[in-house]
């Protein structure tokens, strides 16, 4: 048995719907135990919408900023508080994973707008949690099943992401994915780095990095005798299921690699942060504001294999 944070995600979103229905889920009562972090009134209510079977006096529940009452916030749309009470959720429930309190934290949503909205500089869950970790080598990745795309380079311009993309890095990237792979019991992965270029490069004729990088870090890569194919020319990776011969890819850049992974395994998706010294999940899609405290349409699935994905690691490193 394990213990999972989970922050609430953007009050204004889905996040609380999700906590709701992955406390009254019956198939997680033998695998953790659950502790959410996030505004109370927020979570109770969701409770009653979504799970009314669950005793919330019998819900771990830690209070985490105590900066919104659900019924003087407006659900559905950007708002400074409401990222605020977001960033403090994960904050809390990060920190309790550092301090060893909980295994694992799994992430609901939150709303990059929202939490920018309230003074916060915030680009995302994955830099956050590696700052609060003083963790300066760390990769964003999405997996579904069998499937792990790893990326190189994540929330920076395109224009900036040819000078990320060193030798040194591809090495890193590597070494954490296979890192990953191990933790979740891939004895012998086999890897493949995709090009930065089209083509390639064509040898040169479309740009000189695949030459001059990312040859160079395969050939460092495969004299350690590791199992690596490439640079794959992008545009046929994803194609005629060439993926499913290899246990993790590296993705250049964040689109080259989150297009065809969400075409593949959108309601399934889990992203995680490789490198990191504590297990961090979430669910690969976003606040979803057009369906939040609606009807209850918010889709578990993804949500459901973040936590699942988390428990397995967790109990692999217990």
């Amino acid at each position: 048995m394990c213990r999972i944070a989970l922050s609430m995600g953007d009050p204004a979103g889905v996040g609380p719907e999700l906590l709701a229905r992955a406390v009254a889920d019956k198939s997680f009562a033998e695998k953790c135990e659950f502790v959410l972090y996030g505004e109370r009134s927020v979570l109770e209510e969701a409770f009653r919408r979504y799970a009314p079977q669950v005793k919330i006096n019998e819900v771990n529940i830690v209070e985490s900023s105590n900066l919104i009452e659900f019924g003087k916030m407006q659900t559905g749309e950007a708002d400074g508080k409401c990222g605020k009470a977001a960033f403090e959720a994960i904050r809390m429930a990060a920190q309790s994973v550092i301090d060893g309190e909980n295994d694992a934290i799994v992430t609901a949503p939150v709303n990059k707008y929202s939490v920018n909205l309230s003074g916060v500089e915030f680009s995302g869950h994955t830099e956050m949690i590696a700052e609060m970790c003083r963790c300066n080598e760390f990769a964003m990745m999405q997996s579904s099943g069998k499937l792990h795309v790893v990326f190189v380079t994540t929330h920076i311009p395109i224009a900036e992401v040819p000078a990320n993309i060193t030798v040194e890095r591809i090495i890193s990237v590597a070494d954490m994915l296979l890192e990953a792979l191990y933790s979740e019991g891939v004895e012998k992965p086999r890897l493949a780095v995709m090009a930065l270029n089209p083509h390639a490069g064509e040898n040169g004729c479309m740009g000189r990095e695949d030459e001059e990088v990312t040859k160079v870090a395969i050939a460092e890569l495969q004299k350690r005798n590791i199992d690596v194919t490439g640079p794959v020319v992008p545009d046929v990776m994803f194609a005629n299921k060439r993926h499913e011969q290899f246990d993790g890819i590296l993705s250049m850049y964040h689109d080259q690699g989150h297009i065809p992974f969400k075409m593949l395994a959108f309601d399934s998706g889990v992203n995680s942060t490789v490198g990191l010294p504590i297990i961090r999940c979430s669910p690969d899609h976003g606040s979803a504001f057009d369906i939040a405290w609606g009807r209850g349409e918010c889709r578990t699935d993804s949500f459901f294999a973040a936590i699942e994905l988390a428990v397995k690691r967790a109990m692999r490193k217990k």
